[in-house]
């Protein structure tokens, strides 16, 4: 395994990136590639190695782009598209009923961010306050760009959880 790592190491994080379009990312999944091939040569003996190893590392990599993929369209049903209103009402968005449940959905969201982990927290902030992108918030962090994908999708799920709750 030693030696696979040493003569493809760097090679299998290029293939990856590739990919991934991310280096960071690519690291991340070249080591989940080598812990999963790990794990299965020790089941069984493998003809060719390199080539399961790339295998595995390739169907990482694309189960990323699927989770991120999800992700971006969860987050777009979520957020109206900008001029898009909820309701077309002028008269009833200012009611006294709808401020209060602005209010109130304003208040579930911040208990919601009281709620979450450190690390999600400030991963949502960052992307929600400061609009940074993924990638931003993934150097600031020094965190990869999937687990800040995570944390961020973590955060809405309170978010809506908290809001949807009676």
């Amino acid at each position: 395994m030693e030696k696979l790592f040493t003569e493809h190491g760097q090679a299998l994080v290029r293939f990856l990136s590739r990919i991934v379009r991310n280096t960071e990312d690519a690291e991340d999944i070249a080591q989940q590639a080598y812990l999963r091939l790990q794990k299965l040569s020790d089941e069984k003996e493998l003809d060719n190695p390199r080539a399961y190893l790339y295998q595995i590392a390739n169907n990482l990599a694309i189960d990323q782009l699927r989770r991120g993929k999800l992700h971006t369209e969860y987050v777009n049903q979520q957020i109206p598209a900008e001029g898009e209103t909820v309701s077309d009402d002028h008269a009833d968005q200012q009611s006294p009923e709808r401020v209060l449940a602005a209010r109130q959905q304003l208040q579930s969201i911040y208990e919601a961010m009281d709620s979450l982990p450190v690390k999600c927290r400030q991963a949502f902030l960052l992307h929600r306050s400061r609009g940074l992108s993924y990638t931003e918030i993934a150097r600031e962090m020094d965190i990869s760009v999937s687990s800040v994908e995570k944390y961020i999708l973590q955060a809405l799920k309170a978010c809506r959880r908290r809001v949807d709750s009676p």
